[in-house]
């Protein structure tokens, strides 16, 4: 049995050889093409039963090309951004996701924004490079409240990132969870009338696309922050604009988009109260290396 590796950057295609020492393990062939196209994938994937996928696009008409295809091991949890996994499956064709290899450095990213969103860093840092000393007033979030939609291992983290901050937490997930200590679960829309920050951490599926939508973003506390590390698509892009515009959302830090890479001429590009990451949360040499011990333990499995 042979996986391939379509996608491979270059830290995460040296961490795969480094990794993958045993003779005793499947055969990984590293494709050190990261920008392949969708329609490269047949050939590069020859007759391999496995495929790790980092970021490419699998339409199910080109997995039906791809012969000998049986598993997807996706870098990752937010395969049906990239593939249709029932599809797939009708294909006979089994998505392996990996949870929890980067939650933490995840959090950290989310932490990081809400702090940049709230002091304005990167509309000052745009106005001193061009020769402006721009001074903004920032919004102070020790003893603020800070709401978690969903509840997984990476809000987790950013509850206990919050808390030490001396924030309030509250989080809302869509099943029922016990709370942990210093996390106060409440309903939905108690949690968007309540908090100064907004940060988002659910999955993206079929349930989720536009969660945070107009009608939610409405009952939002006028000027909150908002946060999104996890899926683009989670929220209402053109909702979000417009409360950005209007001010009904004071702030955003926004680390994924609908459409990846973020064209440079999108209106996210001209609004001042938004700090921009691309999509760069996980990228850590603790998660990378988390990520790719995990995608060879699928497949060791896979293989046996």
């Amino acid at each position: 049995m042979r996986a391939v590796f379509v996608d491979a950057n270059p830290t995460l295609g040296d961490l795969a050889e480094r990794l993958h020492k045993s003779a005793s393990d499947p055969a990984v062939t590293v494709n050190r093409q990261p920008d392949v196209k969708p329609a490269d994938l047949p050939a590069v994937l020859g007759n391999a039963e496995i495929a790790w996928v980092d970021h490419t696009y699998l339409p199910t008409d080109v997995a039906r090309q791809c012969k000998g295809l049986k598993h997807v091991v996706f870098l990752g949890t937010g395969a049906r951004s990239y593939m249709n996994v029932e599809e797939l499956a009708g294909l006979g064709i089994e998505v392996h996701l990996i949870k929890g290899y980067g939650d933490t450095a995840v959090a950290e990213c989310a932490f990081a924004l809400m702090w940049a969103a709230s002091k304005g860093f990167a509309t000052m840092d745009r106005g001193m490079r061009g020769g402006n000393w721009l001074r903004m007033d920032g919004v102070q979030l020790t003893g603020k409240t800070v709401g978690l939609i969903g509840y997984g291992g990476i809000a987790a983290e950013m509850a206990r990132l919050c808390l030490g901050a001396g924030m309030k937490v509250l989080a809302w997930n869509r099943s029922k969870k016990d709370a942990p200590d210093g996390v106060t679960f409440v309903e939905l829309d108690q949690l968007l009338n309540l908090s100064h920050v907004i940060s988002m951490h659910l999955l993206l599926n079929d349930e989720t696309r536009g969660f945070l939508s107009a009608e939610r973003i409405a009952k939002m506390r006028p000027g909150a922050i908002l946060v999104n590390t996890a899926r683009g698509a989670v929220v209402d892009e053109a909702a979000m604009i417009a409360a950005l515009q209007s001010k009904q959302i004071g702030a955003a830090g926004l680390d994924v988009f609908d459409v990846e890479p973020l064209p440079g001429d999108h209106p996210l590009t001209r609004l001042e109260n938004v700090t921009l990451s691309a999509h760069s949360a996980f990228r850590t040499p603790e998660a990378s290396e988390n990520l790719i011990e995990a995608a060879l333990n699928h497949t060791r499995r896979i293989a046996k």
